[in-house]
């Protein structure tokens, strides 16, 4: 349901907000540039690769470093060696408002990813600056390292580093295409690596008033419903094999029959099919789930078309709103993978899952949202995350979090994302005008 004057029904403030817009459209040519520079330096064979704690991402922190230098911002790199972006050089301990997201990408992915909270936290630390506005709350700017999954196998990584929750098995996880672990990595970026070795936590998150992530949406709810931009209720978390192997036993095509295979491929298929119906049952329930086997092979050096498949190996993974949803299709791959054994004659192997919570968002700061869109003449409808973000680290670690998504169009994790600049001011709009109001 669109709500598109009246906003009591979604648990914000049923008052009338008067329209007001405040639009920062003196920035579209900056910001087009910003995205045009960002992508330069970092194509790929198609879309844009920054790996993280990679050179690319580095070379994207620099740009963002020069645009803001030339604004008389200051800048810096924290212990986790991401960027950044002060008014001024803060010289006390105050509280402060910390907008961020991050500038690395998948391979070959969009250049918007990530990218667009960096640059919107980047434009309004800018517009602060140029009006000359003095909030009572300072408000920082954060681009932050290696939210991607895709380059070490593991997400949030300069997050969990600043929050003391990098693990030590993570640590050690090797980069897909030079293999080096993830600590030398961020050595070389600069990071202390002994600090976040021992677990320590390297901000004080008790000064951080509010968190606040714009991001483009992921999916195509934004774009079905016609919404500009949304408030986000909350962040699905996940839990992720990165391989599970089925083993049963090869044999010729033609020469074993049914009843004494153990064919790999057909019990993992099967395994696929149960949990698919197990996630028909919980939304049939009301309940929220997605589930992906993103990887599924058999071994290349051995599988013909006329051998059984001795061996399959997967992956898994299960985001859900609910941390009760997340451990019971947890317990329920694990039991038909016990049935699958026993009926098929075949054995799965598991490696040690990696396990995101959910985050709920800040309700306050959705409806402080879910105004500024109203002022700024723009339909409400605050949505939840299928992805995950930044953003929920800083939740779960107690700070009152908010999430501004933009429509784009053709999904993400690929070069057709497609983020109209005209969406993202209305972005950015809405942005600056809840972090000024919240800080006055």
């Amino acid at each position: 349901m669109s709500v598109m004057n009246n906003i009591g029904t979604s648990g914000t403030s049923p008052h009338p907000v008067p329209r007001n817009p405040v639009s920062l459209e003196h920035y579209t040519e900056e910001a087009e540039q910003l995205f045009a520079d960002l992508a330069e330096l970092s194509r790929d064979v198609a879309g844009v690769s920054r790996p993280s704690y990679g050179e690319a991402e580095t070379r994207a922190f620099e740009l963002v470093e020069k645009f803001a230098h030339k604004e008389g911002l200051h800048t810096y790199r924290d212990n986790a060696a991401n960027l950044v972006i002060e008014l001024e050089k803060d010289q006390n301990d105050a509280d402060y408002i910390l907008i961020g997201s991050h500038l690395d990408s998948v391979p070959q992915g969009g250049n918007y990813d990530g990218a667009a909270g960096v640059i919107a936290g980047l434009l309004c630390l800018t517009e602060i600056k140029r009006t000359g506005t003095k909030p009572k709350i300072p408000v920082k700017v954060i681009a932050l390292r290696g939210e991607e999954s895709a380059w070490f196998g593991a997400c949030y990584l300069g997050s969990k580093a600043l929050l003391g929750k990098l693990e030590e098995s993570e640590q050690e996880l090797l980069q897909r295409d030079d293999s080096r672990p993830l600590k030398e990595h961020m050595a070389d970026c600069g990071a202390d690596v002994e600090r976040i070795a021992r677990g320590e936590l390297l901000i004080n998150i008790s000064k951080i008033k509010a968190f606040f992530e714009l991001h483009i949406e992921q999916g195509p709810v934004m774009t079905a419903r016609n919404l500009p931009v949304a408030a986000v209720t909350g962040i699905r978390g996940n839990i992720r094999h990165r391989r599970i192997k089925c083993i049963g036993e090869a044999g010729h095509s033609g020469a074993v029959p049914r009843w004494l295979r153990k064919d790999a491929v057909f019990a993992t298929a099967e395994l696929i099919t149960r949990i698919d119906d197990h996630w028909t049952t919980i939304l049939q329930h009301g309940g929220d789930l997605v589930a992906t086997c993103g990887i599924l092979s058999t071994d290349p050096q051995h599988h013909a078309m006329s051998r059984i498949p001795g061996e399959v190996t997967f992956s898994f993974e299960a985001r859900s709103q609910y941390e009760h949803t997340l451990a019971a299709i947890e317990a329920l791959l694990h039991s038909e993978c016990a049935t699958i054994t026993h009926d098929r004659r075949v054995k799965f192997e598991f490696d040690k899952p990696v396990k995101t919570p959910p985050a709920v968002l800040d309700q306050g700061i959705v409806d402080r949202i879910n105004n500024a869109c109203i002022a700024e003449g723009l339909p409400v409808e605050a949505i939840p995350s299928g992805a995950g973000h930044d953003a929920s680290l800083f939740a779960n670690a107690g700070v009152a979090t908010g999430m501004i998504f933009v429509r784009n169009r053709n999904g993400s994790h690929n070069p057709e994302e497609e983020m109209d600049m005209e969406d993202f001011i209305r972005g950015l709009s809405v942005l600056h005008r809840t972090i000024t109001e919240f800080s006055l």
